[in-house]
This record gives C-alpha cells, structure tokens and sequence, in this order.
C-alpha cells in the first residue's frame, strides 16, 4: 500500500522548517526592521567608542556622560513628594525630585526639543520615500517654514491668540508644502529627479532667508538694523509651553503636535486610498500605472505632504522656543539633513521614526557644550562625535539590503554551477 503522506521539506531549503538566513534575513525586513536598526545603532556607537577610546578617553565614561547629558537619566530618579490636590484631599505622588534631579530636568525638555523638530523632518523624508522618493530638501523646507512662521508671528499683535498660532502653523505648512511640491512637479513633468532639485531648493530656500533677514531685508527687526534678525515673535503667536520656564526654553505643546504627526503618518499610509497609492507607486511605479494610478499625481502629493512635515517643524521651532530667527540661525542649522537619517535608521515607519529622532536628539543635545561634562569628554570633540555616528548610521543603514544581494548571488551562482554539471544517475553500481 503506497503512503500519501507528502514529503517533507528538508530544513535548509525554502519553505522548510528551519528558513534560510537569506529567508531570514527578508523576514527582518517585513517584519519592519527592527533587528537592523538596533544592529546600526550598536555598531556606529561601537565605532564611535574605538575613537572616544584612540583620543584617550574611556569610552564608556564617556558614553555616560552623554547619556547623562540627554537628561534621559531623569526617568531614574524617584522621588517621594506629594501634594494634596484642593478640594478633594487626594494626595498625588510625583516621581521627579526637583531638589536632586534640577539638571537632568532641563537637559531632558532640551532634548525633546530637538525630537520634536526631528520627527516631522524624519517624516518629511520618510513620507517621500514611501512613494519612491528621495527628498533631500528637508532643510530648506524646514527654512521656508521658519521663515513664513516669523513672518506671521512677529506680525498682527492684536490677533486672538489661539487664531494666531493656527495661522502661523497653517501657513508654514502650506509654506514647505509648495517648495517641495515644485520638486515633485518637475519630477512627474519632466523626470527630473527629485535628489537634483531638493537641493537646489534648498540652496534657494537658504539665500531668500538670508536676504529677507538680512540687514536691509523686509523681515529683518527695525530696533537695531546692524543685527540681521527678524523681529520677536509676539505674545499671541507663541504655542504653550508646559514644562519648564518660558525664558529657557521650556518645553512646548509642539511636543504632542509631533506625536500626533506620527499618528496621521501612519493612518494616512495604511488607512487611506492616497496612502495605498503612495505605497503602491514607490513599490512599483509601472505596476501602479499599469493598475490605474495616476503615478505623476502621486509624486507631487507625496513631496507636498513631506513638505507639510517640515515646514510644520520649521514653525514648532520658532512658535515654540526660538521667537526669531536670524541669518546665522538660517546658515548654521542642519537639522533638516539630520531627518535623512532619522528616517532611514527609522526605516521610514512612524515608530521607527519617532524613536530615531529620539535617539539622534539626545545625542545631539548630549554632546553639546551645555550638556557634555567637559572634565569627562571635550565637547568640541564630542560635536565631532555625534556628526560621525550619524554618518556611520547612513553607511550601515543599508547592510541589510547588501547582505541580502551577496546571499542572493551566491546562491544563483550555486545553482548555476548545479546545472551546469552533468548530473550522477541514482543508485548506479560502484
């Protein structure tokens, strides 16, 4: 009686019990990648510290003063005040020790500061390359965002200022979302590609602000018109803040504004049509047009939505904290091409994202001069450090794709020499 019980795989071949590491490794990236950017992560750090340690220094002293630089270190101080809420002598406990944890405090709303701006630059990058698109002109998306938001805030004093700060961010948003649309026209009119014409964007976006701030400039303040300034953002243009003191940049309610950010990020690309779209065009965009969508349509979308990203961080910064901007502010930041890589180490998802820009805005804030205990590590060295992880994190961020490529060649290669060697009959005589 012949069995009819199938055969089953063997272990090393595809679609057997025990995948293939090419098998996976193509798993990981499905699964959202998140092996990958822990492993970049880890050895750009790693990387980092054989320098830290060639200067002299010990890395990992080192590696905790940064740490303790980020304010991150707040989250480990407990503390055991209460107060006694009126009215209902219900006693609340805190876990913030203001006496033992003063410094930590501030050097942690300094580094959500930076988070938040690196969230929605991260996601003006990560929004376009869904759809297919590499949009280096985060930064002068972001600028031009800036730009309208001083504009509009340091202007109509007498606005309520709810209604203020709304125009304020509605403006630059519209603001970045045009710049960058521009790339994604010339893209779906002519195919010039997008890379090109961000930056040549940005080096526009750059010398417009420069002369509109400058001295003489149509933005520049009329107090002292040897500074190249703007004027103060006004009372009813500044977003709330809801942690720290006003006067040192306190943190704002732009914070929650970026989360949210994340959330319509997300449900814009998975619970929506236009999202399906992008998605579909930056997978495939001749599959797309050969199923019906308009793939020149979608390019401007996507850098008009990215654009809406960063010009919306342009405003956070100046409605938020900075209440001005001057022509060094234009021509020293960078925080737009530091989006580059948050997305990419965020593999261009929101919780990748969001925990990337974290991880890029701590160490941004922890090596800074204000941060960094300078008996432990120079912070002028240290800048220099964080500027290399962040190009070590740009250069390993693809090793993934790489590693699939070499496995992927030695296995054709394999079969190649398979079929082209004779095959041995089964079960002939020795």
């Amino acid at each position: 009686m012949s069995s009819t019980e199938p055969e089953q795989p063997q272990g090393g071949e595809p679609g057997g019990y025990a995948p293939s590491v090419a098998e996976r490794l193509a798993f990981y990236q499905r699964a959202g990648g998140i092996i990958t950017p822990i492993i970049t992560a880890v050895i750009a750090f790693f990387m980092g510290g054989l320098v830290v340690l060639a200067t002299g220094h010990n890395p990992f002293k080192t590696y905790r003063a940064i740490f303790d630089g980020t304010g991150l270190n707040w989250f480990f101080h407990f503390g055991h005040h209460h107060i006694t809420l009126p009215f209902t002598h219900t006693r609340v406990f805190f876990w913030w020790d203001t006496n033992a944890n003063a410094n930590a405090s501030y050097n942690l709303s300094q580094t959500l500061l930076l988070t938040t701006t690196l969230i929605l630059t991260g996601l003006a990058v990560a929004f376009a390359f869904r759809c297919g698109l590499f949009n280096i002109g985060g930064q002068g998306q972001y600028i031009t965002g800036a730009i309208v938001a001083v504009w509009v805030g340091s202007s109509w004093a007498g606005m309520a200022k709810g209604l203020h700060v709304f125009l304020a961010i509605l403006l630059a948003c519209l603001a970045g979302a045009a710049i960058a649309a521009v790339a994604g026209f010339l893209k779906a009119a002519v195919g010039a590609h997008e890379v090109i014409t961000t930056i040549m964007l940005n080096w526009i976006a750059y010398w417009v602000g420069s002369y509109a701030l400058g001295r003489g400039g149509p933005l520049q303040n009329k107090v002292d018109i040897s500074v190249p300034v703007s004027s103060d953002v006004v009372k009813s243009g500044k977003l709330p803040t809801f942690w720290g003191n006003p006067e040192l940049q306190a943190l704002h309610v732009g914070f929650f504004i970026a989360l949210g950010a994340l959330v319509v990020f997300w449900l814009m690309l998975n619970r929506t049509t236009l999202g399906y779209q992008v998605r579909a065009v930056g997978f495939n965009p001749e599959a797309a047009r050969y199923g019906g969508i308009n793939v020149a349509r979608n390019y401007v979308y996507a850098m008009a939505i990215s654009g809406v990203f960063a010009g919306l961080g342009g405003a956070m910064d100046i409605l938020g904290w900075q209440y001005r901007l001057g022509v060094l502010d234009i021509q020293v930041s960078n925080i737009g091409f530091i989006g580059i890589a948050v997305a990419l180490l965020g593999r261009n998802t929101a919780v990748g994202v969001g925990l990337a820009a974290l991880l890029f805005g701590a160490l941004v804030n922890g090596t800074s001069t204000r941060g960094l205990d300078p008996s432990v590590f120079p912070p002028t060295l240290a800048g220099n450090l964080t500027l290399m992880i962040q190009a070590l994190v740009l250069l390993f961020v693809g090793a993934d794709v790489l590693v699939l490529a070499i496995w992927s060649s030695r296995k054709k290669i394999g079969l190649g020499r398979r079929a082209a060697s004779p095959p041995s009959p089964e079960g002939a005589a020795t």
